[in-house]
């Protein structure tokens, strides 16, 4: 354990050595790193443990000058936040190339889901003194708490939801086939904004046919590759986002660096792509489910441009995906595990609050309200001014809403 102060923030890291199989704790270790948070008059208040978006992705780096990220300041106000790395990212044991095996590859990774996550975040909670915490779960984050809400519910005190809320024993393919229409809309929504990018974006896709659109590495984009910055369009922002790439000159340098940086599904992190289908595999196999539910307008020469939308040809058209496509083909057929019991769910009284983005392309509207509704102790706060990163957009505004829904002063 270590500490370490900066301006305004005292800041006292975590390391843990755990089961990489927590059924099996004799077996293989990995280390699960997590930062304690706290304003300098704030080291004994009560924990908020911060579970981020992915799958597989790290928690984000506070800083003080001007508070980052948006949020913190006003957590610090009533907690001391803990931000866990999920297991392979950040400073946790990474995840990196896969080995000469594939299939033991894949069996390592069935144990990166949020089941493991939450008994992580357990061995932290009795490791930092057993008392009950508070939890902030975004996007992915938000599937990890409602496993916790599912297996621990004595392990928690309140619980915020930040576009979150997953659905519950709903099939995988329900889910994919209801973010097509989200991404519809948005598509419609930016070109009544854009208007000239339709022209623009239907050359840059031919120029991908031609084999014109190239990587930072001197790839050929494709145009199915190329169309899933669509992803930027749940964002706030991201639509403007994808309108200064399109009105750049496709063979600039900064056109590549930037287009690098959009695509949601790439090298820098593969494992947000290897694992991200089993995030919503709450018993059943995935099997590439977007390849098979995606609709006839989004396929082919279509313009419209994809969501988060994993296909299995993300492992064929992204090369620094191509060396995982078989430990992903592997984990597609894999038969995972239920995450979710409506039962203890109903049974659960903890107060609960969740903002759920009515435009939402990532965690459909519908479905968030229906597991709202399964929680008695859910306040929810259903909104069109944000889209899907409103934590990210106007973090103090949103937090403080959800703990005075949740603490019943709104």
């Amino acid at each position: 354990m270590t500490t370490l102060r900066i301006p305004g923030l005292v800041l006292t890291d975590h390391v843990l050595d755990l089961p990489l199989d927590h059924d099996h704790p004799d077996g293989e270790t990995v280390e699960v790193f997590a930062r304690e948070v706290a304003a300098p008059d704030g080291r004994d208040r009560p924990f908020l443990v911060f579970l981020q978006g992915g799958p597989g992705q790290e928690a984000p780096r506070p800083s003080s000058v001007p508070a980052a990220p948006a949020w913190l300041e006003r957590a610090l106000r009533d907690y001391r936040v803990l931000m866990l790395d999920q297991r392979g990212t950040g400073l946790s044991t990474p995840y990196g190339a896969p080995g000469p095996d594939a299939a033991a590859d894949a069996e390592r990774l069935t144990h990166f889901r949020a089941d493991a996550i939450v008994r992580d975040a357990e061995s932290f909670r009795q490791h930092l003194g057993g008392e009950k915490w508070s939890v902030l779960g975004q996007s992915f984050g938000g599937f990890c708490s409602v496993h916790y809400l599912s297996v621990a519910p004595d392990s928690l005190r309140e619980v915020y939801f930040t576009g979150g809320l997953t659905p519950v024993g709903r099939p995988v393919d329900d889910i994919y086939a209801t973010t097509f229409g989200t991404m519809r809309m948005l598509n419609e929504r930016y070109h009544r904004q854009f208007p000239g990018d339709r022209e623009r974006l239907a050359r840059l896709l031919d120029l991908c046919d031609a084999g014109e659109v190239l990587d930072p590495q001197g790839q050929p984009v494709s145009r199915r590759l190329l169309r899933t910055i669509g992803s930027k369009l749940g964002m706030d922002g991201g639509a403007l986002g994808v309108h200064y790439l399109l009105e750049r000159d496709h063979r600039s340098p900064a056109f590549a660096h930037d287009l690098a940086e959009m695509l949601p599904f790439n090298g820098r992190n593969p494992l947000y792509a290897v694992i991200h289908e089993s995030s919503y595999a709450d018993g059943v196999r995935t099997s590439w489910s977007s390849d098979r539910v995606q609709p006839d307008d989004f396929a082919g020469d279509s313009l419209l441009l994809t969501g988060e939308h994993l296909y299995s040809w993300h492992f064929e058209d992204s090369p620094d995906l191509r060396p995982y496509a078989e430990v992903a083909s592997i984990l597609a057929e894999h038969p995972w595990p239920k995450l979710y019991d409506a039962e203890v769910l109903r049974a659960t009284d903890i107060p609960c609050a969740a903002v759920i983005y009515a435009d939402d392309p990532f965690v459909d509207r519908t479905f968030s309200e229906e597991t709202a509704g399964l929680l008695p102790g859910m306040r929810r706060w259903l909104t069109d001014e944000y889209l899907h990163n409103g934590l990210r957009s106007d973090g103090a505004r949103v937090l403080d809403r959800l703990i005075g829904l949740a603490r019943g002063t709104l």
